[in-house]
């Protein structure tokens, strides 16, 4: 069956957000006088929360405080998440942010083979906007068909929710989508929304257990920077992943030892 669209994940796979997020929640929880400073080690670990104030809530039940004290963090959570969020979106907007190598061009390649693009993530709409307009031009946000932000959802990733409210509202078979993710929440999600899905990890997720990916890779490249190791070992055309690729390697399969090909690649 043809790919008729492709749904992108945001933090980690559109580009490698997650350390000017932590560095975000950090002013936020700074300016708010809380005293908590979240190491990338700390933020590692909480990125398997997936949601920002879900991830607020979360630090906040780890710190064995009486019911009071939680209760009036928990109260405190929309707004220091908004804080963070005018944070983040203002440093995106700046141009901080690049998107990953391959993104852009793949993105080009799937629009001019009269492909659909959505997005699927459990960030805030705010977030994806500021990302899509400083690094694709104020055109950015049009470029896809549909834009689905985790608050449009009941229950946020691993959970598949917002994959088939974004396959429902494009209206397209899972079968004539693939997905493009960075962890294994993302993965799930994809995957029990029945989605053929190529995973490309960074540091905060190289760790997550991607067997269920359909192809894995460090990222998806570019003509000027080639995968090592392509083509001939996952890919057989280029050492970037085309759109011309993406629908030879998708198949029914399952990777074997594709860690062991790219280790340390990321």
């Amino acid at each position: 069956m043809s790919i008729n669209a492709l749904i992108f994940d945001v933090d980690g796979t559109l580009a490698d957000t997650e350390e000017l997020h932590r560095q975000s929640f950090n002013a936020a929880f700074r300016d708010a006088g809380l005293g908590w400073e979240w190491t990338p080690a700390e933020y590692r670990e909480l990125l398997r929360v997936t949601g920002g104030k879900e991830r607020i809530a979360a630090h906040v039940a780890r710190l064995g405080l009486d019911e009071a004290e939680r209760r009036r963090l928990i109260e405190r959570i929309p707004e220091l998440h908004a804080d963070k969020t005018r944070r983040y979106t203002a440093a995106v907007s700046a141009g901080r942010l690049p998107l990953r190598d391959g993104v852009a061009r793949l993105i080009h390649e799937a629009r001019d083979a009269g492909c659909l693009l959505a997005i699927a993530t459990t960030t805030t709409a705010a977030n994806v906007d500021a990302l899509l307009r400083a690094t694709l031009g104020e055109h950015g946000p049009g470029l896809f068909a549909v834009i689905g932000c985790g608050d449009l959802v009941r229950v946020k990733k691993p959970a598949p929710d917002i994959y088939r409210l974004v396959l429902d509202t494009l209206g397209v078979a899972p079968e004539e989508a693939v997905a493009f993710e960075d962890s294994w929440n993302g993965l799930r999600s994809a995957v029990a929304a029945g989605l053929w899905t190529v995973v490309t990890p960074t540091y905060w997720t190289e760790g997550d257990d991607f067997s269920e990916a359909g192809l894995l890779l460090p990222r998806l490249g570019d003509p000027g920077q080639p995968l090592a190791h392509e083509p001939g070992s996952l890919l057989r055309q280029a050492g970037w992943l085309t759109m011309e690729e993406l629908a030879t390697v998708r198949a029914p399969r399952r990777p074997s030892a594709l860690r062991e090909l790219y280790q340390g690649a990321w």
